[in-house]
């Protein structure tokens, strides 16, 4: 598909205007930040892994009845997405007390939750993605009550059926972060399930070893990062068990095939 105008460019993403009104393309980069962009570099063939993944979960989700804003993926690198009003607050579910969580309370990492926490965050890169309550969201007008509802109903519906897709492959879902958008009906909106999810916004260990799969092998230099994400998408069943011959670059694909 041609290339169209650029509407959007964020740290692990471009957003192209699509084929039809209310459309867009997302294109998956190889470009990795953490800690608010502060720490920068590359993952070479991330995006592509990024993009089958976040397809293949988006497209079960849907078929337990979660609304997305995802319509097929077109290539590599590129989806068909639904153009949506993103809400600024990411949403982050947690199982297992890991990252900022564990610094903040003194909780060791690793410690299994007594339940799952729902907690929401303000998206400005600018202030960091401060933590907010619903008070918050309520006061500033981010959302409403019944989007709220919707939202927090649909994180924990997503986390359910993601703890038992992931175990069923020997991984444990420690947390994850999900963004909402809505889409407008006249005067009538909503929400619907936005952006993506990937190694790059979950933490996947390993059941029996422990070993981190996901972007905390970039954010704490452990290295194994392209290995990593395979061995998701391997275990999801998206790459062959001989990850040699899986295509992640085309443009190094096409120099092996010496085209």
């Amino acid at each position: 598909m041609a290339r169209r105008r650029q509407i959007y460019e964020g740290k692990a993403k471009i957003l192209y205007e699509g084929p039809e009104p209310g459309t867009l393309i997302q294109y998956f980069k190889d470009d990795a930040t953490a800690f608010n962009a502060q720490k920068k570099g590359t993952i070479s063939g991330k995006g592509v892994l990024n993009n089958r993944i976040s397809e293949h979960i988006f497209t079960l989700l849907g078929t337990i009845g979660v609304p997305t804003h995802f319509i097929r993926r077109l290539n590599m690198r590129e989806q068909l997405i639904r153009q949506v009003e993103i809400i600024p607050i990411e949403v982050v579910v947690r199982n297992v007390a890991a990252g900022t969580l564990s610094k903040r309370l003194g909780i060791e990492e690793g410690t299994q939750l007594p339940r799952t926490i729902v907690e929401y965050y303000y998206k400005d890169d600018a202030l960091g993605d401060p933590l907010i309550s619903e008070e918050h969201i309520a006061c500033f007008g981010w959302a409403s009550q019944d989007e709220m509802h919707d939202i927090t109903d649909m994180a924990i519906r997503v986390n359910d059926f993601m703890c038992g897709l992931f175990a069923g492959i020997g991984i444990r879902l420690v947390d994850f972060k999900l963004e909402f958008g809505r889409i407008w009906d006249n005067d009538y909106a909503r929400v619907i399930l936005a952006d993506e999810i990937s190694p790059d916004g979950c933490r996947l260990w390993d059941m029996e070893s422990g070993e981190k799969l996901d972007k905390d092998r970039f954010r704490r230099d452990l290295g194994g990062e392209v290995e990593a994400y395979q061995e998701v998408a391997r275990r999801l069943g998206l790459l062959p068990e001989d990850g040699e011959n899986a295509v992640l670059d085309l443009e190094s694909h096409r120099k092996r095939r010496g085209r």
